[in-house]
């Protein structure tokens, strides 16, 4: 299945909105119950803070990333999958892209989840380890690791991020 990123455009907002909602619903109602309306808001503002991304699979839109890249470190976050696409691998596709690039820039990654999330097994799987948590999320770290040449890279990689 070919897996690729393309920058978010204004247009993708309710997309994105959706693809969280497909996501993460389950997860936030659990514990609080679903306010759309507050949950838009607070969406809204992710959208003006983050570079997002589109995951398209097939030709087809199927979830969402924001990768920020600083001096320091990458953030990964927003990371959300439609329901019908998830434990495809193409989660995990994203994910070993995403970091083989920050292991070729020697930077580690960063990112959180609701600790009652089952998302954190696919973190854990590639080497993030928790360093703090909060009440509702855990904070993880992946350090740098060597490249090894004779692992075959995905070849997805995002495209530079533009202003919306």
């Amino acid at each position: 299945m070919k897996v690729t990123l393309r920058p978010a455009e204004q247009a993708d907002f309710d997309f994105c909105f959706h693809a969280k909602r497909d996501a993460i619903r389950p997860h936030i109602a659990s514990r609080w119950g679903w306010d759309e309306d507050f949950q838009l808001r607070f969406h809204r503002q992710r959208w003006s803070e983050k570079p997002w991304f589109i995951i398209v699979a097939e030709a087809q839109a199927v979830g969402t990333v924001s990768i920020q890249w600083s001096d320091t470190h990458l953030q990964f976050g927003e990371f959300y999958l439609l329901g019908a696409f998830q434990r495809r691998g193409i989660g995990t596709r994203v994910l070993q892209s995403v970091l083989q690039e920050a292991d070729a820039k020697r930077l580690p990654a960063k990112l959180e989840y609701l600790k009652w999330n089952p998302v954190g097994s696919l973190y854990k799987r590639h080497g993030f380890i928790v360093i703090e948590e909060t009440e509702i999320h855990y904070l993880l770290v992946r350090q740098p690791v060597s490249p090894n040449p004779s692992v075959k890279g995905t070849g997805l990689r995002p495209a530079p991020y533009v202003e919306r």
